[in-house]
């Protein structure tokens, strides 16, 4: 064989290789992306009033990532779509010494047949002293491929099940 042709198999070899290393990488991987104390969006600026001569309006002002029901204080975790459907924001109310902290998503069903995952949690040790407050924490996770915002989204966390509206 000719060395320029076994220099070309070689190469196309690489190009090859390297597609699927990058195109998997492109695939979230069910790990957390982000978690952090309070819920999500708070540290967004109010919407403030602009200029109303200059033909703006209070539209025209920042607004808060909220995109669907508010988070409520509750027991039980809540689950809503986050940035436009490209993530899962996980709250869940306790200590905000020991919090419940989301540690990864695993897709039970994929869209078109039944479209639910799994959150799992974090697990603190039993005899952690914590304190006695109710706060929020967040965990946001990036939505797996394999599921859909246009089918409602069951979600298992914390031996609940939580539905998703359509996004």
């Amino acid at each position: 064989m000719a060395p320029s042709v076994r220099l070309r198999r070689v190469g196309l070899i690489a190009v090859a290789l390297s597609s699927v290393f990058l195109l998997s990488a492109c695939n979230p991987s069910g790990s957390a992306a982000e978690d952090f104390p309070g819920l999500p969006g708070e540290e967004e600026a109010a919407p403030v009033d602009v200029d109303p001569e200059a033909g703006g309006d209070i539209s025209d002002a920042a607004e808060g990532e909220a995109e669907g029901e508010p988070f409520v204080e509750s027991n039980e975790p809540q689950v809503a779509w986050w940035e436009e459907g490209g993530q899962l924001a996980l709250v869940v109310y306790g200590s905000s010494s020991c919090p419940t902290v989301g540690k990864s998503i695993r897709v039970l069903e994929g869209a078109g047949e039944g479209n639910r995952v799994a959150i799992d949690l974090v697990q603190r040790p039993e005899d952690e002293i914590c304190t006695m407050d109710f706060v929020p924490h967040t965990t946001l996770f990036w939505t797996p491929v394999e599921v859909t915002t246009v089918e409602p989204l069951i979600v298992e966390v914390a031996g609940s099940e939580v539905t998703i509206p359509i996004k």
